[in-house]
């Protein structure tokens, strides 16, 4: 399988361990603490992800979300982001495959 299908779930995990947040266990989306921040943190692969059941609040939704993609799918998943305008504070994270080196993107100005 190609490394664009199968989503950054290990890389995503490193980063946050790396910036000294604890991380939870699970698949591709995990939560990442450090000490008031609570960040949701969703690896995607982008080719066939549905960012649909990503937007909707609930009301449990919370307010620091993060994004982790391959490196080369960041700046579409910021436009993505930026024209659906979810309801929370959101950033992206490009990861190279193996985790060598990553980049942070914000999220829209005037984001929640």
């Amino acid at each position: 399988m190609a490394t664009a299908s199968i989503p950054p779930t290990t890389e995503a995990r490193d980063v946050f361990r790396e910036l000294g947040y604890s991380v939870s266990e699970g698949g591709r989306e995990f939560v990442a603490e450090r000490k008031w921040r609570r960040v949701l943190v969703t690896a995607l692969c982008m080719e066939d992800d549905d960012l649909g059941p990503y937007l909707t609040d609930g009301g449990e939704t919370p307010r620091l979300r993060c994004f982790v993609t391959w490196r080369r799918n960041a700046d579409d998943l910021q436009e993505r982001l930026t024209s659906l305008k979810p309801p929370y504070d959101w950033a992206v994270i490009g990861v190279d495959p193996g985790g060598d080196d990553f980049s942070v993107m914000e999220g829209a100005p005037g984001s929640p």
